[in-house]
């Protein structure tokens, strides 16, 4: 099993959970986060001042899914959240040793599907 973790702008949040839905992938959660990458922030102009914002507002969503469906998901993933400039996010796949379902006490895959 997997974990992927991604960091999008938060005006893309409706496309990706849209995007998997529509490849039958709905399991996830959501967190509303701050932060900033490469570009560091933004600077905006109001009213004749600057103003720079060091965090972005960004949404952070995991899932966990079985290995082979990892490389459909983040293809999907992409193209739902890309826009082609700075800030269009991040995605983090990593390994899950174990998952278990509380309510009926499974295990491995079986919980997470």
């Amino acid at each position: 099993m997997k974990k992927i973790e991604l960091i999008i702008r938060p005006e893309k949040y409706l496309d990706v959970k849209a995007a998997l839905d529509e490849v039958g992938y709905s399991g996830m959660t959501v967190t509303e986060v701050q932060g900033h990458g490469i570009q560091k922030g933004i600077t905006q102009q109001f009213r004749g001042m600057s103003f720079k914002y060091a965090l972005l507002p960004k949404m952070k969503i995991e899932a966990v899914v079985k290995d082979g469906e990892v490389h459909k998901i983040v293809e999907v993933i992409m193209v739902a959240a890309g826009t082609g400039k700075e800030g269009d996010g991040k995605i983090f796949v990593t390994n899950v040793e174990e998952a278990y379902r509380v309510r009926t006490k499974e295990s491995g895959e079986k919980a997470i599907s």
